[in-house]
């Protein structure tokens, strides 16, 4: 009589188990999604420290406000960024970020585009 109740509990708890870690290793991020973002991240991170130094020409800070910095980040950094965290973030809250960012430093270097 405790053999089959032990062995049931037993085969519950395993199968539990089974499932609790088959639903961690789904939720963990894709490594190619998070290796782009990361990527990405670093890449606009020295855009934002080229457009800091006060040795960057007009032309060049032109190029990265206009083109460099809006490619990369709606290209890479945002799709990444929502595959990652699609609960945190989202499209039209990113590129209000996106404008904002852009805006601060064109009415800085006084830059249109």
């Amino acid at each position: 009589m405790k053999l089959p109740i032990c062995l049931s509990a037993f085969l519950v708890l395993t199968l539990t188990g089974c499932q609790k870690q088959q639903a961690d290793v789904s939720s963990e991020p894709d490594p190619t999604t998070k290796a782009q973002f990361e990527q990405s991240d670093n890449r606009l991170s020295a855009y934002l420290d080229q457009l800091d130094s006060s040795i960057l020409s007009i032309k060049e800070r032109t190029r990265i406000l206009c083109e460099d910095y809006p490619k990369e980040y709606k290209t890479y950094y945002m799709p990444a960024l929502l595959k990652l965290a699609p609960k945190e973030y989202t499209e039209p809250g990113l590129l209000k970020d996106l404008d904002n960012a852009l805006n601060f430093y064109k009415i800085k270097a006084n830059i249109q585009c």
